[in-house]
């Protein structure tokens, strides 16, 4: 296949909610004579829906009175990308604060083409400012993942349309962990999914305090808590272990501790040494430069707490049989 064909068979889905300049940067990246653009709007109220249909993007305006999810989103776009161009053949959905990379297309799709068992490819993405703070460029860390035939990919991702539509497409109501979960059902029908040593996107974290990367990392809790109670029987186990690595420092370990201080604290004391000697452990594993290491290995302690509370409120939820509410750090 070739994207720039008269008639292009590449499709690309943005969501966004209020993204402004961002947006505007993630369109621009997409030339509208190669790829037929798709922008899903969740309610903005800084004109990204007007400043997109006078781009020639076809708009969909999220219908708000049901609870929104980016999964909801996207498979909205989806269907109304598949109404403008029927025989779309490869589908990119990206984050409407991030930025496609020259080039990406292309790769993505001869990827594709030359690997008709996979439903979907990822390469690297990046933060576009990782040096505005430590949550940016933990971020950044975070998405450096190995190259080569991966279990899930992100938000940013080019797929196999018929693949994506036959298993139905993401699972509406997934508050997050929404791609992985559906990778999980794509892998279980017989497709691959890569990640390729490309360039793909430019992403704008936008995150300046520790309350937004608790929140961030709360809301991930509640995708692996999801996550093993939709897919963690036996074999896949889906994010089983990282629940109970979260449960074991958030909880089995603090519940030590206090036990001990009972007995004799200076057992309580030594049991608490198991958080810096984690710490230790882990940034001397850590891929992250030296710079970074610590900071890191310091965030993935902390972060089981916050995970936990995720637990908490995807339990919760659960219970209480509530609508599905967002957890939001921007």
């Amino acid at each position: 296949m070739s994207v720039s064909s008269p008639e292009p068979t590449l499709g690309l889905v943005a969501i966004g909610r209020n993204e402004g300049e961002r947006l505007q940067r993630c369109l621009a990246s997409v030339a509208q004579d190669r790829v037929v653009a798709v922008y899903v709007d969740s309610g903005s109220t800084d004109g990204s829906a007007e400043m997109a249909r006078n781009r020639g993007v076809a708009v969909v305006d999220l219908d708000m009175r049901v609870p929104f999810t980016a999964a909801r989103a996207r498979n909205e776009g989806f269907r109304r990308l598949r109404e403008l161009l029927p025989d779309v053949r490869y589908v990119q959905f990206v984050d409407g604060d991030c930025e496609v990379v020259p080039g990406w297309l292309d790769a993505a799709a001869a990827f594709l083409d030359a690997h008709p068992d996979a439903a979907a490819v990822c390469g690297r993405r990046r933060e576009r400012y990782p040096e505005r703070s430590i949550y940016n460029a933990l971020c950044d860390i975070e998405w450096d993942t190995p190259v080569g035939e991966a279990k899930a990919c992100g938000g940013d991702a080019m797929f196999r349309a018929d693949a994506f539509a036959k298993i139905g497409g993401y699972r509406d109501s997934l508050i997050a962990g929404e791609e992985p979960e559906l990778c999980v059902r794509l892998r279980a029908a017989g497709w691959k999914i890569w990640r390729i040593a490309a360039e793909m996107t430019l992403h704008d974290a936008a995150m300046t305090r520790f309350g937004q990367w608790w929140k961030r990392s709360v809301r991930g809790g509640h995708a692996f808590a999801e996550g093993a109670f939709l897919h963690g029987a036996p074999p896949e186990r889906h994010w089983v272990r990282e629940c109970r690595s979260a449960r074991f420092w958030a909880l089995a370990v603090p519940a030590l501790i206090l036990l001990l201080a009972t007995v004799d604290g200076r057992l309580a004391a030594l049991a608490a040494l198991l958080y810096p000697v984690q710490v230790v452990r882990l940034a001397l594993k850590s891929p992250a430069s030296v710079a970074h290491r610590w900071w890191y290995a310091l965030f993935l302690v902390i972060g089981k707490f916050s995970e936990t509370v995720g637990h908490v409120k995807f339990a919760m939820r659960r219970l209480a049989g509530g609508p599905v509410r967002l957890i939001e750090y921007k």
